[in-house]
């Protein structure tokens, strides 16, 4: 679009000045009576209140003052029946994260000054509803400077009926002043893993190639035997303490040498796979899963592995009358030479510690920094996003916000620049995307891409970070310069010297950041 009236060059427009259009194209639309405006729903803080939080943000950005909670928990738990306590394995496990714990709020409610060492809160775990007690947790630092706490009683009882729940955790400060609540996903109750040949026609509890597992081994069933596969300063180790999450791959077993490609579908017994920590990124070597019964190795079996079954790990190759299996030997993970089982050829025999239980895992994190905030509110229900959709372009562009937990208290906001936002419903915000203008006073002569964090910031300061940002791409165009506009640097190309000067000509693209 050209400047409207002669060659004078317009004055650069503010971050939002094509909202005007935005908001006649919608009044034309608007024909349902039944329900108000979409358009009075569009607000941004007040000027005053929009400085201060801009200034919040930016000093957020620069300190990088993040405090995230991580839950990690297993997919299934087992019910215990009378007076038996079967406690949910693997533990349900916390870690906090994120300078922004041991940075002092400025409403006083955590540190004291001076007082930066250890962690700031302590927490409490049970089952929503209430039916159990809640266990305290006992937050320790890790050696990556996360604090991690487990909470190894938590059950849930015969009496309580129901087919999924979730875990509550509650986080209070030193000294008393609530933190906030946090929810796990659902997780879903079983009376005891399935002896029955599974079925893809039934996949709730099938295990499918992608998805993030627990591993963990019981000597002699014993519950204070059970160790969990873990990886521990670059290595694979069996810890008593702490578990890891692993994403189970299914790997082409026709690849080349040096290639790992990676197939979809449910895990059958007999598949090749491959284990990935989903911290560290270390894998072990592709391996193939056996399924197992009475410590032995079947080599026939081909059904759909399923929650909290029993299996084994082979090495491929080896010599024959016999494979190798991953095994434990106290902390250390080593091999273990399998024997032909005398009466059956199809099976191996193993030992107790090459035998592993498999669990399905899922983990929630939350993502907020207290730092800045300017009031004691607890941070709960912190909003997830977890997809954004761009619409439009040229004279406008909104993106939507999909997630929960939403409310009418958020704003979006691209780096330190406020969007104009609307809230929809508690899944659903939408927002304008700022003008490129706003992030500088050389937008006219765009050179290269610019990506700005999407976060979404409470009215009284408390800002909730996201892995997603938005990048800002420029168009080029062999439309000549406006006379007036400031002269290129001397290295420029024609056709970015010739960037439009009005917010029309610049491209969206949207990328995620995980």
């Amino acid at each position: 679009m050209d400047p409207p009236g002669g060659t004078d060059l317009p004055l650069p427009p503010g971050p939002l000045t094509h909202l005007g259009r935005l908001e006649s194209a919608e009044d034309q639309r608007q024909e349902e009576t039944d329900f108000p405006s979409p358009l009075s729903y569009w607000n941004r803080s007040p000027p005053q209140s929009s400085v201060l939080l801009r200034d919040r943000v930016r000093r957020y950005l620069q300190m990088q003052s993040e405090q995230t909670v991580r839950i990690l928990h297993a997919k299934v738990a087992q019910k215990s029946y009378g007076s038996e306590k079967r406690f949910f394995c693997p533990p349900p496990c916390v870690y906090l994260s994120g300078p922004g714990w041991r940075l002092k709020p400025e409403q006083g409610q955590a540190n004291e000054a001076g007082d930066t060492a250890g962690c700031t809160v302590c927490g409490y775990m049970g089952l929503d509803g209430g039916s159990t007690e809640t266990q305290k947790l006992s937050f320790e630092e890790q050696l990556d400077s996360r604090e991690f706490a487990c909470a190894k009683a938590l059950y849930i009882s015969d009496s309580d009926k129901r087919k999924h729940f979730r875990l509550v955790l509650r986080l209070v400060f030193r000294g008393g002043q609530e933190l906030g609540t946090f929810h796990s996903h659902l997780i879903k109750v079983i009376s005891k893993p399935s002896q029955k040949k599974q079925s893809l026609k039934n996949t709730d509890l099938c295990i499918s190639s992608g998805s993030k597992v627990s591993l963990f081994n019981r000597l002699r069933s014993q519950t204070v035997s059970t160790r969990y596969l873990s990886v521990e300063g670059g290595a694979f180790i069996a810890s008593a303490r702490q578990w890891a999450a692993f994403t189970l791959h299914l790997v082409d077993e026709h690849r080349s040498r040096g290639e790992f490609p990676l197939q979809e579908g449910y895990v059958r017994y007999g598949s090749l796979v491959q284990l990935v920590c989903t911290v560290t990124g270390i894998t072990l070597p592709p391996m193939i899963i056996r399924k197992v019964a009475k410590q032995c190795a079947l080599l026939d079996v081909d059904e759909p592995i399923s929650q909290l079954h029993k299996c084994a790990f082979q090495f491929p190759g080896g010599a024959p009358g016999g494979g190798t299996y991953l095994c434990l030997a106290m902390e250390k993970i080593v091999q273990f030479q399998a024997s032909p089982c005398p009466k059956e050829a199809n099976r191996e025999l193993l030992n107790d510690s090459s035998c592993w239980t498999i669990i399905g895992t899922e983990s929630v994190e939350f993502s907020f920094s207290t730092s800045l905030a300017c009031s004691p509110e607890p941070v709960s229900p912190v909003p997830l996003i977890s997809t954004l959709e761009l619409s439009g372009g040229g004279d406008v562009a909104t993106l939507e916000l999909l997630g929960e937990n939403f409310h009418a208290g958020l704003k979006v906001w691209f780096g330190d620049v406020e969007a104009e936002t609307m809230y929809r419903s508690p899944r659903s915000l939408v927002c304008v995307v700022p003008d490129v203008a706003a992030f500088g006073s050389a937008w006219r002569w765009l050179r290269t891409p610019i990506t700005v964090p999407v976060s979404l910031v409470r009215t009284d300061g408390l800002l909730y970070s996201s892995a997603f940002s938005f990048t800002y791409t420029p168009e080029q165009s062999g439309q000549p310069a406006p006379s007036g506009a400031p002269e290129p640097p001397p290295d420029a190309d024609a056709l970015l010297e010739s960037i439009h000067h009005e917010f029309t000509r610049t491209n969206f693209h949207l990328f995620i950041q995980s």
